[in-house]
């Protein structure tokens, strides 16, 4: 075989090609049988249907459909892009999700600035509606009941650096008010060492009531899960237990308290389960930071039962607080039982699950969006994918296109393990056969033949 070299490769290219000769891809297993499922619940006519009022006669830029955008974000969270360019860089190298756009070769594919725009124009009502309708899938495939969730937050690192925050009475950034603080304690002129020095003495630098960020004022400054101090959001979840459906997420200040944003998450979640089944949801399971006797009493007030395990507090006054009383004391048998622990362990599972798949291989833990909608557009997109992974793994048996790299690996090993079991039963035959050539001729044939038919019947 001779060997090609480039120079030989190098010729003009043609004008023409015909549409026969062009190299065809053979296509994503996974995203073919999510056009599939899409396409059997009429995504893009229901999408078009909500996204209507944007668009206006056939006059100016074509602009893209509503079902490639919302796939282009789809995208995102299934090959865990943090960025709309990554987005768009990936979809034009890729034959396979030009397919799944809908995409063909004589076609560009939306630029980072087109499904920018887009997702800007779009109102997040119309966001949270395509999250709403893929729930009434979930309930098709029998993958949703509603009647017992799980709430738990996370922090998500904001697209604004601390060195950029503002007095919020002044506007002075923080690197002059440090310097302003320097020289009234005496330091002629500091430098940048002198006040970064001067800084680690001091106590209760920065606090979201004097401080905010310019360009993200929804942003807060909050200590993340290791440690450090970075501008934040916080997102809560709400994670039916029955399937481990996302119910309802929400975005919210990252320095208000657990106790304080269960209730519009606890909303959400009521909201989306009564459009499952009537009841809605009955039951809320949560951790400690989320024990209040308020919280509690809320929780009793919408037909909820609660179990929170309580955080030690010692004992305490119950003076003027009989009803809230009740309801703690309530709640501490029920957390007590079996089926309080049964419950958690499903929410220790299922609820993290959420967060893994949503912000760390998907992509959203450093956010790369500024302000409280626009984040939130993408994480009920986010959350639209999640759910649509439930119904791929019930039907495919994977849940991201990564997982069907990995069900090479086993397939492999298998075959490694069956070729070594034949390689070694080879062996064994031709020692057995090498045995029974020696011991006949030494012996004779008959002899070895006679021999053991004595040694079998002694046997």
């Amino acid at each position: 075989m001779a060997m090609g070299t480039r120079k030989r490769r190098e010729r003009q290219q043609p004008l023409w090609f015909a549409s026969s000769d062009i190299v065809r891809t053979p296509g994503n297993a996974f995203y073919d049988r999510l056009n599939e499922i899409l396409d059997r619940n009429h995504f893009d006519r229901r999408v078009e249907h909500l996204c209507r009022r944007y668009y206006k006669g056939s006059l100016g830029r074509p602009s893209i459909t509503p079902g490639a955008y919302f796939r282009l974000l789809l995208i995102g969270y299934f090959e865990g892009l943090e960025a709309e360019r990554g987005i768009a860089w990936r979809v034009a190298d890729s034959l396979s999700l030009r397919r799944f756009l809908g995409y063909s070769l004589d076609e560009n594919t939306p630029d980072h600035s087109t499904i920018s725009r887009t997702r800007r124009l779009f109102y997040l009502t119309t966001h949270k509606a395509v999250f709403r309708w893929v729930l009434k899938i979930l309930v098709e495939e029998g993958l949703l009941q509603g009647q017992t969730v799980s709430v738990d937050a996370t922090t998500l690192e904001a697209n604004a650096a601390l060195r950029n925050i503002v007095r919020r009475d002044t506007g002075q950034g923080y690197e002059e008010y440090l310097k302003q603080l320097a020289e009234a304690s005496g330091i002629e002129n500091p430098t940048r060492e002198q006040l970064a020095r001067f800084d680690r003495k001091r106590k209760k630098k920065a606090s979201n009531k004097d401080w905010t960020h310019p360009h993200d004022p929804d942003a807060r400054i909050t200590k993340m899960k290791d440690g450090r101090t970075h501008m934040a959001h916080k997102a809560e979840h709400a994670v039916d237990l029955s399937s481990g459906a996302l119910l309802a997420v929400t975005l919210q200040p990252a320095d208000e308290g657990d106790t304080t944003t269960i209730q519009k998450t606890l909303e959400e979640a009521q909201e989306a389960a009564r459009s499952v089944n009537e009841r809605g949801v009955e039951e809320a399971v949560a951790d400690k930071g989320y024990h209040s006797g308020e919280v509690l009493k809320q929780m009793h007030g919408q037909g909820i039962r609660s179990y929170i395990p309580e955080p030690d507090r010692g004992r305490r006054n119950w003076q003027d607080k009989r009803v809230e009383q009740q309801r703690v004391y309530a709640n501490r048998r029920r957390v007590r039982g079996a089926r309080s622990k049964r419950l958690q362990k499903l929410r220790c599972e299922l609820i993290e699950r959420s967060f893994a798949h949503m912000y760390e291989t998907g992509g959203m833990r450093r956010l790369h969006l500024k302000g409280r909608e626009n984040i939130l557009k993408r994480l009920f997109i986010h959350a639209v994918g999640f759910n649509l992974a439930l119904v791929m793994r019930k039907t495919l048996g994977v849940g991201k296109p990564r997982r069907l790299q990995g069900l090479a690996e086993p397939f492999f090993e298998l075959c490694a393990k069956i070729w070594r079991l034949r390689r070694r039963f080879w062996g064994l035959q031709a020692a057995m056969a090498r045995r029974t050539s020696n011991c006949g001729s030494f012996f004779g044939a008959d002899t070895f033949t006679i021999r053991l038919r004595h040694s079998s019947a002694r046997a």
